[in-house]
């Protein structure tokens, strides 16, 4: 469960890469104006209906005290992986979020992906699974650095440079073909990813669905991703008049 804008997409699409070969597993992006931000009831219930017994929160969940009450109400236990200042009641479940007082961990400016990402390499470490595969997932971390404009100091420094380096050297089908549709040519910087893929990815969640988005970087049939690509580009000059 993701919030509906990059950076909470990019974790989404980041953790069911890594995860889906190895759970069963699917993913939901509440919709902007109908659920609002974080956990919502619509999203706890889809869960319910679809015997879900774990929701990883991605990018939100730190305030959503109740809903996670009600979730666990229904028996199904939460993973909230947040990088927002928390409230002075923390929900009822397993909490990732480096600006709790109480956390120890020495970087506190970790994106919503970020903090997904430091979950997935506990994983690792506690399974004994290769990082391979998880460096491979770096550009989503790259990405959501930028458009969340979080420091690019620190460890995200680190992690934006390995991941603008797999961007360019061996960029994703979708990454690679909002790129091409915006005119921008390889190598591409960061400030390509703030003003071309950024801005992309959150007119999807404005004028249609988040989901979209996560369903354009988890597809894997190059001609369905290179559509929806177009649909996205779309939305995103659609968007642009309607601010006009």
């Amino acid at each position: 469960f993701g919030d509906y804008d990059v950076d909470g997409t990019t974790a989404v699409a980041m953790m069911h890469a890594f995860l889906k070969d190895t759970l069963s597993l699917d993913y939901y992006i509440p919709d902007r104006y109908r659920e609002g931000y974080g956990l919502s009831t619509e999203g706890i219930d889809a869960a319910k209906e679809h015997n879900v017994e774990l929701i990883i929160a991605l990018d939100c969940g730190i305030k959503s005290v109740e809903k996670v009450a009600y979730a666990r109400s229904l028996g199904i236990d939460i993973i909230i992986c947040d990088h927002h200042t928390p409230g002075n009641i923390l929900p009822d479940g397993i909490i990732l979020d480096p600006k709790r007082k109480d956390c120890e961990y020495p970087f506190d400016e970790l994106s919503g992906c970020g903090v997904g990402f430091k979950l997935l390499q506990g994983l690792c470490d506690r399974n004994n699974w290769s990082y391979e595969r998880l460096f491979e997932l770096l550009d989503f971390l790259a990405i959501s650095i930028g458009a969340d404009i979080v420091p690019v100091t620190g460890e995200n420094r680190i992690l934006c440079f390995h991941g603008m380096r797999l961007l360019n050297e061996k960029p994703r089908v979708a990454f690679k073909e909002l790129l091409q549709l915006a005119k921008r040519e390889f190598p591409v910087t960061l400030t390509d990813v703030v003003f071309t893929i950024a801005p992309r990815i959150n007119a999807v969640g404005r004028l249609r669905s988040g989901k979209l988005a996560v369903d354009l970087m988890t597809l894997t049939n190059t001609k369905e991703i290179q559509d929806l690509a177009v649909e996205i580009n779309n939305d995103n000059t659609e968007r642009r008049e309607l601010d006009s």
